[in-house]
């Protein structure tokens, strides 16, 4: 009896530690989402845009080629799920192409 009990602790310490060691910090979920809706997005995609995640507020800096791209970019990363904010730096391209 004893050792039936010893082996159910054991497996339930593995059980809760391997549970523990596969939870993803939400901040790193976020910025997979974002990166991964900016990257997919055809008038953003080609931006150089560094996204940035603490406690659910991204920041977005880097440049775009048009103000409509910069709040597209904006639009996109507010609408992932856990995003408490966004703070967009991102700045408008002067270079003509």
């Amino acid at each position: 009896m004893r050792t039936l009990a010893l082996l159910l602790l054991i497996t339930l310490v593995v059980g809760a530690v391997a549970a523990a060691a596969q939870q993803v910090n939400p901040d790193d979920e976020i910025y997979d989402q974002v990166r991964r809706r900016l990257a997919n997005d055809p008038d953003v995609k080609g931006a150089a845009i560094e996204v940035q995640v603490q406690d659910g507020v991204v920041t977005l800096r880097g440049t775009v080629r048009e103000e409509k791209h910069r709040l597209k970019a904006e639009r996109i990363t507010r609408k992932v799920k856990g995003v408490k904010k966004v703070i967009n730096e991102l700045r408008v391209s002067t270079i003509p192409e």
